[in-house]
């Protein structure tokens, strides 16, 4: 969303109101014997030598798993009216890009009725469009994963923002620039980071949940990230994106790498190049992955080969020896204005965030499980803060809750069942990188 001043005015009485209420056919591949170089020397609290997050965008939980059994999924959603309408199974190629900056969430989230979606689905003036769940079939890679490994079925986002908050958010647990403000939502204009045009700002969001459009500062940051953590200490990590001055890559806005030598070491473009350093035994320690438009699961796309584009990612992991030593987070990076039923704590600055599909694929993943611990985007950076023996940054990783539980570590790794994708590896090196823009908030 674009000039998000123009839009304060309708919703004043929302804002006060909030702020009132507010306190705060499978074969198994064994791995082999040979080790990539530097696998054995890491320093870790537990087996796992290599994080990956696979991160892929704007889906709510409800939307892609509501019909998993054994989740915490929804057939019917509530309007504002307190009536409730059936979602509706839909196409993964939703044409719908709905609203889901701060003030959708507000709308939506309602002080927690989550009755609101009727009222922000913007510019489709259709109001029960929000209320739909992807058909299984066409998601297939996704509850063979979730079947198989964990799913986590109440992974909130840290705020109820949208995807450049998100994308900082996975790696700072948060957008707080001074001890009264939060950035929120994204830059007035693109790319989100410090190589945005001269004269872009951001936005902000107080404690008590009140926003001040278009009054943040350039979108070049100072603040702290895991990565940094990750330096003290001389890991590995890499950021994989679709070009570096890019949208969805996160580091784009943290000055010390944009203006440091790691902008040419540790950002990896196109994204494809995750395939080549998993071949040549150069994945290092902690990776982000994020996709191009046309394989990101977006709403509003013409293609979606997401759910391929992952499952090859996670194929070429279990092919590989890294795959006895590696964690996959997959996690979608915001709700996308699509309906989910469970309201969200409300703690931090604009947060907590609706929930997202999150599948955590291991060799020592508990078979089949559903986590129903409250997680958040904080809780990713615990874990690696964690086994890496970091340190905290002492943002959301401090209230976040470890996510140790949906490991096992007492048994032997289990041996790699492949996913079923439609689209192989060759398709992916080969695709052309999508040239439409990345999102509209």
């Amino acid at each position: 969303m674009r000039g998000l001043g123009r839009l304060a005015a309708p919703y004043s009485l929302l804002l006060a109101a909030f702020a009132a209420g507010c306190s705060g056919g499978p074969w198994s591949i064994a791995p082999t014997t040979a080790q990539p170089a530097g696998i054995l020397h890491a320093d870790t609290a537990t087996h796992i030598k290599h994080v990956v997050i696979l991160i892929q965008e704007n889906r709510s939980f409800d939307n892609f798993f509501a019909t998993f059994p054994g989740a915490d999924g929804a057939t019917h959603g509530r309007r504002h009216d307190g009536t409730l309408v059936p979602l509706v199974k839909h196409s993964l190629l939703s044409p719908a890009d709905f609203p889901h900056g701060y003030y959708s969430f507000l709308i939506d989230y309602d002080k927690g009725k989550m009755d609101g979606w009727d009222l922000s689905s913007g510019k489709y003036n259709a109001p029960l469009s929000p209320y739909q769940y992807v058909d299984p079939a066409q998601i297939a890679v996704y509850w063979t994963l979730a079947k198989h490994y964990v799913l986590a079925d109440h992974m909130f986002t840290t705020q109820g923002s949208n995807s450049f908050t998100a994308h900082q958010d996975l790696i700072a647990g948060g957008t707080q620039i001074n001890p009264n403000e939060s950035i929120v939502d994204v830059p007035t204009e693109s790319p989100w980071g410090c190589d945005a045009p001269a004269g872009t700002v951001t936005s902000l969001v107080d404690r008590a949940g009140i926003p001040a459009w278009n009054k943040g500062p350039f979108p070049c940051f100072k603040y702290p990230t895991v990565a940094g953590l990750l330096n003290r200490k001389h890991i590995t990590w890499r950021s994989y994106a679709t070009f570096p001055a890019n949208d969805w890559n996160a580091f784009d806005a943290i000055s010390s790498v944009r203006y440091g030598s790691q902008w040419t070491t540790n950002i990896s473009t196109p994204q494809r190049t995750i395939f080549t350093d998993i071949s040549n035994g150069t994945l290092p320690a902690v990776s982000w992955v994020t996709p191009s438009a046309n394989y990101s699961d977006h709403p509003g796309m013409t293609h979606d080969y997401g759910p391929d584009w992952i499952g090859n990612i996670v194929n070429a992991v279990g092919a590989s020896p890294y795959w006895k030593s590696t964690a996959i987070f997959i996690v979608w990076d915001d709700w996308g204005g699509l309906y989910d039923h469970v309201p969200p704590r409300r703690v931090g600055f604009g947060g907590l965030g609706f929930r997202v599909p999150a599948i955590v694929v291991s060799a020592y993943a508990r078979a089949g499980f559903i986590s129903h611990t409250e997680y958040q985007f904080g809780t990713i950076l615990r874990f690696i803060e964690d086994n890496w023996r970091l340190g905290r940054l002492g943002t959301s990783d401090v209230r976040s809750n470890s996510i140790d539980g949906v490991f096992d570590f007492s048994h032997p790794p289990r041996a790699y069942v492949p996913v079923r994708v439609k689209h192989q590896r060759s398709f992916f090196m080969t695709l052309p990188l999508s040239t439409l823009p990345l999102d509209t908030d």
